[in-house]
């Protein structure tokens, strides 16, 4: 793999694809800047190469030029962290931006705007790609979470760069992490697949079936399993038409020895609130009136007995609605037996936006081996996708 690691860059200009697409209140501050301190391995790279560093990302879905999505929010906070002065340039091609460029010192560091201030990027627009490509020698692309995409930044942009394109450290660690989890996994293999609906995942499930040994499924969409076992589900979430699917991947497990582990019981609830009625049942007996909101004892254990046996882990999406505390005991428990697995020795891999945010709700970033900053990139990769981002840069 080609990455930034094996060569020195001192006098080049050098444009890094990150993704600085972080949450901003209403003030602009910047209130989780994971992403960017992922991206500072790369960047301290380039900068202590001597390198001239050209930054651009995306932030947000803007349409047209919108000032809360204007990348100078950022730059206060990223000269802290990268304890140099990071310039700005008001727009991401043009003339001005080339003249930026052209009078960057050795160790500089220049912010564009917004990618997204220009359509052309998520078309992947060849004319727009070639304007970014002229600011620079070299092309790093480093935001694993846009790697899914075939926009300009992200692939286009790697075609005007036949020899001189690499992998950043976070690209780079990112693809690593899903290898040693897919390609040569330590036995057992554990996948835990959670999140509302089976639609979204169906891919990953399929794509994972042939890979793991056990598959645990949680969240909203046991119940579209527990259904399509016989079961009565009240006023649980169900897609009504991936019951056959259901049944099928049940029989696709049996039959090729996967050991499919579903809920057993379920913490039910009369409203889609923290202040609701609850109780608990079998997964197969919810009352009417109810709801499931959250796994239930007996399936905490089931699920930590197989997780704490494992020694490869790949954790995407909740068992519940985390976000209420009396629906998070799942996830959070869940979470720990994660934690424990690792600290006897397994590899564990989080990703997708709920998983992550709940490690984080709960304090565990430290205590697992691997967080991907990619929801969709990581879903598409264990889908056995080729992402377009990385295709770039092998081509």
């Amino acid at each position: 793999m080609k990455n930034i690691k094996d060569r020195n860059f001192k006098g080049e200009k050098i444009i890094v694809r990150v993704d600085f697409n972080v949450p901003l209140d209403k003030g602009f501050n910047i209130t989780d800047d994971s992403r960017i301190i992922a991206a500072l391995p790369t960047i301290n790279k380039l900068i202590s190469d001597g390198a001239k560093v050209i930054l651009m990302s995306h932030l947000g879905r803007p349409k047209g030029i919108e000032n809360k999505f204007s990348l100078k929010h950022i730059v206060p906070h990223l000269s802290d962290v990268l304890k140099v002065d990071v310039s700005f340039s008001e727009n991401c091609i043009g003339e001005k931006t080339e003249d930026l460029t052209k009078n960057m010192s050795d160790g500089d560091v220049l912010l564009l705007e917004n990618l997204r201030f220009h359509p052309e990027e998520k078309k992947g627009d060849v004319v727009f790609s070639e304007q970014l490509a002229k600011l620079a020698d070299v092309y790093v692309n480093d935001a694993f979470g846009t790697a899914h995409r075939s926009h300009a930044s992200t692939s286009i942009i790697a075609s005007f760069f036949p020899i001189e394109k690499y992998f950043g450290l976070l690209l780079k660690n990112e693809i690593d992490s899903l290898e040693k989890s897919l390609k040569n996994p330590e036995k057992p293999f554990t996948a835990i697949i959670g999140g509302a609906k089976i639609s979204g995942k169906i891919d990953v499930i399929t794509s994972l079936l042939s890979k793991v040994d056990n598959l645990i499924i949680g969240g909203g969409m046991a119940y579209t399993f527990a259904k399509a076992s016989g079961g009565k589900i009240g006023n649980s979430l169900v897609e009504n038409d991936k019951l056959d699917l259901a049944k099928e991947i049940i029989s696709k497990a049996k039959l090729i020895g996967v050991n499919l582990i579903l809920p057993v019981d379920s913490v039910n609830s009369d409203e889609f609130s923290n202040n609701a009625n609850t109780n608990t049942s079998d997964i197969s007996d919810v009352p009417d009136g109810f709801m499931g909101l959250d796994i239930g004892e007996k399936s905490i254990k089931l699920f930590s007995e197989a997780i704490e046996n494992s020694k490869t882990i790949i954790w995407n999406g909740p068992m519940g609605v985390f976000e209420m505390s009396n629906f998070e005991s799942g996830t959070k428990l869940v979470g720990e037996s994660i934690c424990k697995a690792t600290k006897n020795g397994a590899f564990s891999l989080i990703g997708g936006g709920d998983s992550v945010a709940a490690i984080k709700k709960f304090n565990m970033q430290s205590d697992v081996s691997y967080i991907s900053t990619g929801g969709g990139a990581m879903l598409e990769y264990l889908e056995g996708k080729q992402l377009p981002g990385v295709k770039a840069i092998q081509e």
